[in-house]
């Protein structure tokens, strides 16, 4: 009998690294593990929901929830309640959990109370900034989950300074997986230079979301005022999350900007094509700091942590405090290093990796 899988996905980062997986299932037909997707509707702007499960071909969610919008502890206690009605039904072998975000830890405390096993892709990450939300939901969903997939040697130690031992793997990071396979689907399909009039090499491109710089004016502020000077050395493409704009147009900070070039959330291809070619990248994103690695383009964070130190380390990711000088100044003379550390996150194969520690674990249940 095959491995029954219920999969929880509600952001977009999520859609993007269930991709590597669903397609390694999808191409074994049926073989080890059969996978339903529970889509809690947690992104529900098409930009950066629909449109990537066709774009990523991931198969049509079974289950949408569609529980958008509200405070992070109703969203948070309705997907719970949806969750666990679809777990009764379903009974599957084991529940599936990506990252860091609401429907992440709504998933896993659904699947522990009925004694349900939990896997968890991207384990063991810490910013160890508890007033993050994610950081709370990753410390909470480590806890509880019987596999614990983790991307780096770094991540596991994590996690040993918890208490937490049993149940890991190292796998590497399944976005180099994306990132491989769809680099060059996007360097041949994306037309986002000619629509956008931008050249190789000479712009910069910025995306800002989480809640300590968004909720923070202050720290907005600076963020904008320092794109709006980048802006005038080189072209700044941000797409903006519907709920970043609404906190920019509600604080008055939008006209701060200047000429930075926002558009709404892009395509998943678009966006890959212009974090090849970027002259740098700024962002307080975990997942954009990891691409811009993968495609060797430099990384500026506004952030005062970062989940993903091997890329500060390495060289190629910048961690600066939101003050409008220190952001502009880094980003405008930030390079490469001399070279690509090699190795950081795995060698490209995590889907399979965790398809085979599924199957192997319970296959025979």
């Amino acid at each position: 009998m095959p491995v029954k899988i219920i999969t929880i996905v509600g952001a977009r980062p999520q859609f993007i690294k269930a991709a590597a997986f669903s397609r390694w299932v999808r191409n074994r037909a049926c073989e080890g593990i059969v996978e339903k997707i529970i889509h809690t509707g947690q992104h529900y702007d098409d930009n950066m929901s629909k449109v990537f499960f066709r774009e990523l071909d991931i198969p049509a969610p079974e289950f949408h929830l569609e529980l958008k919008g509200s405070s992070h502890g109703h969203m948070t206690a309705g997907m719970l309640l949806d969750i666990e009605d679809i777990l009764i039904d379903e009974k599957p072998d084991c529940l599936l959990i990506y990252g860091d975000t609401n429907s992440t830890l709504a998933g896993a405390l659904a699947a522990v109370k009925m004694h349900i096993p939990i896997a968890h892709v991207e384990a063991g990450l810490r910013s160890y900034n508890r007033n993050m939300p994610e950081e709370i939901n990753r410390v909470l969903s480590d806890q509880i989950s019987t596999r614990l997939y983790c991307p780096t040697d770094n991540a596991i130690q994590n996690l040993a300074r918890e208490g937490i031992i049993d149940g890991i793997v190292n796998v590497g990071d399944i976005m180099y997986d994306v990132a491989l396979h769809y680099r060059d689907i996007a360097m041949q399909n994306s037309d986002v230079f000619s629509r956008m009039n931008i050249e190789k090499k000479h712009y910069f491109l910025s995306t800002i979301h989480r809640a300590e710089n968004t909720d923070d004016k202050i720290r907005m502020n600076a963020i904008c005022l320092a794109l709006g000077e980048i802006a005038e050395v080189a072209p700044v493409i941000m797409p903006l999350h519907p709920r970043t704009r609404k906190i920019l147009v509600r604080e008055g900070l939008d006209s701060s900007l200047g000429r930075v070039n926002i558009v709404d959330p892009l395509p998943f291809l678009d966006m890959i094509r212009l974090q090849i070619d970027a002259r740098a990248i700024l962002t307080d994103s975990g997942g954009l700091q990891k691409e811009a690695y993968f495609h060797q383009v430099p990384c500026v964070t506004i952030r005062d942590q970062t989940e993903w130190v091997e890329t500060v380390e390495a060289g190629w990711n910048c961690l600066v405090e939101p003050e409008a000088g220190i952001i502009s100044e880094t980003a405008i003379k930030a390079t490469a290093p001399d070279k690509i550390h090699e190795g950081l996150y795995g060698n490209g194969n995590t889907a399979q990796l965790i398809y085979d520690d599924l199957i192997a674990m319970f296959g025979s249940s």
